[in-house]
C-alpha cells in the first residue's frame, strides 16, 4: 500500500474527520504530522481572545504524531510560530511515497521545502487562498513571483473552490496540475444532529430572551475586523426589519465595540463562544446566517458549510472564498459587495420579504452542501496521487 504523509499546523476540527475518513476509505495509508498542539490542549486563541480546547475528538481514528515545536511563541499567527527542526527527519522515518502540505508560510515548512528530496517523494499542496480583493504595485508583483517559485516545488496542487483555482492559475500552476478537492466539514455529524439541534434551539432561544415570534439573523465566529461584525450590526439597524432579531455568537477584540453600539437598540443579542458539540444548536436557532467578511482573510468560510448542513439560507459578501461555490443568489441565499453596508441592509430586507421562500432557500442549502463532503475531497486527492505517483 502506498503511504502519504500529511503535514499540517495543528489539529483542526474540520480536518481531523477527513483524516479519519481517509484512514477508513482510502486505498493508501496516511500519517499526519502536527507542528503544534493547539486544539487538543487548553491554549489561548488569538482571534477569540480566550483559552479553548475543542470538545470533539481530533486525534483518534488515524495515525498521527507531533513534531516538537521549539518556537518561543508558538502559533499560526506569525511566521516564526512553527519551528520544528526535526520535521524532515520524522517524515523520512515514515518513508512516504508522497507528502501533502496543508500550508507553507511558516519557518518550519520553508525549511522543509528547501531540504526535502522530491525525487524520493513528490510534494502536494492543498490551499484555499484567493484574490477576491486584488492588490497591485511593486510589492504585489514581487510577492506573485515569490509564491510562483514556491508552487514549482509541488508536483500537483489541490484546489478547494473556484476562487482558489483562479489563485493557483494566477501564480502559474498549470491546469493539469490542479485537482478539485473541495472544502468540507463533517456533514454526517451535522445531518445526524439536525432534529435534536432544532429542539435544543427552541429552548436556547427562550434562554437568550429572543421573542418566540422573532426570526433570527445569526453571526457566529470571531469578533474581528476581517469578519466585519460591525457591518452586519449597522446593516441590521438600517434594514429596520419587523419581528427579526440579530444574534452574535462568539468573542474577540471587537466584542466591546459591538455591545456598546448595540446597547441602545432592541432585538440585538449576544451569546458566548460555543464549542463544537453546540454548533448544530447554534445554527438551528437561525433563520438566516450571515458572513460579511472583507479582505483576503476569509479564504473559505467553513462555518457556511456547517450552517448549510442545518438547512440554513446564507448571505455572504463577495470576499468570502466559498461564495462562488456554495451561495446561489435567490436559490439558497444572497451575495452582496463586501464592505457595502446599504447593500447588506438591502439583502436582509430582501431575504425576509418572503419567509416561505427563505425557508426554501434553506432546504436548497442542505442539498447543495451534500455535494461538498469528504468523499468529494478524497476523490481529488486520489486523482492527484494517481497523477504524480
Amino acid at each position: 500500500m502506498k503511504k502519504l504523509a500529511i503535514i499540517t499546523s495543528h489539529p483542526i476540527q474540520y480536518y481531523a474527520p477527513w483524516f479519519r475518513h481517509l484512514a477508513c476509505h482510502a486505498d493508501f495509508a496516511i500519517k499526519v504530522f502536527y507542528l503544534w498542539d493547539f486544539g487538543v490542549t487548553h491554549q489561548v486563541d488569538a482571534g477569540f481572545q480566550k483559552s479553548l480546547q475543542w470538545d470533539i475528538p481530533l486525534l483518534t481514528g488515524y495515525d498521527c504524531e507531533f513534531v516538537p515545536n521549539v518556537s518561543s511563541n508558538p502559533g499560526t499567527h506569525h511566521f516564526w510560530g512553527l519551528q520544528n527542526p526535526s520535521l524532515g527527519a520524522q517524515v523520512r522515518v515514515y518513508n512516504p511515497d508522497a507528502v501533502l502540505l496543508m500550508s507553507y508560510n511558516y519557518a518550519s515548512i520553508y525549511q522543509y521545502l528547501l531540504n526535502w528530496n522530491t525525487r524520493h517523494a513528490p510534494l502536494l499542496f492543498r490551499g484555499d487562498s484567493h484574490r477576491l480583493l486584488p492588490v497591485s504595485g511593486l510589492k504585489a508583483w514581487a510577492r506573485r513571483q515569490f509564491i510562483s517559485l514556491i508552487y514549482r516545488r509541488f508536483a500537483a496542487c489541490l484546489y478547494v473552490g473556484k476562487a482558489n483555482y483562479s489563485y493557483f492559475q494566477y501564480h502559474g500552476v498549470p491546469a493539469n496540475h490542479l485537482f478539485f478537492s473541495p472544502h468540507a466539514v463533517d456533514n454526517d455529524r451535522f445531518f445526524a444532529q439536525a432534529e435534536i439541534a432544532t429542539q435544543q434551539a427552541v429552548a436556547w432561544k427562550k434562554e437568550l430572551g429572543i421573542p418566540e415570534g422573532d426570526a433570527v439573523v445569526l453571526f457566529a465566529g470571531k469578533f474581528e475586523e476581517k469578519k466585519r461584525p460591525l457591518d452586519l450590526l449597522r446593516a441590521f439597524l438600517q434594514a429596520q426589519l419587523s419581528q427579526v432579531s440579530l444574534l452574535f455568537v462568539g468573542s474577540g477584540f471587537l466584542e466591546q465595540n459591538l455591545k456598546l453600539e448595540a446597547a441602545e437598540h432592541r432585538n440585538i443579542y449576544f451569546a458566548p463562544f460555543q464549542n463544537q458539540t453546540l454548533m448544530p444548536r447554534t445554527y438551528a436557532v437561525a433563520n438566516l446566517v450571515v458572513l460579511p467578511s472583507y479582505g483576503i482573510g476569509e479564504t473559505w468560510g467553513l462555518a457556511i458549510n456547517e450552517a448549510m448542513c442545518l438547512a440554513r439560507p446564507i448571505v455572504t459578501s463577495t470576499h468570502v472564498g466559498c461564495s462562488q461555490d456554495l451561495v446561489y443568489p435567490y436559490r439558497n441565499g444572497l451575495i452582496f459587495p463586501a464592505g457595502d453596508i446599504p447593500a447588506l441592509a438591502y439583502s436582509l430586507r430582501e431575504a425576509f420579504s418572503d419567509r416561505q421562500r427563505l425557508q426554501q432557500w434553506g432546504e436548497n442549502s442542505r442539498y447543495i452542501i451534500s455535494q461538498y463532503s469528504y468523499t468529494q475531497t478524497t476523490q481529488g486527492l486520489h486523482q492527484a496521487l494517481k497523477y504524480i505517483i
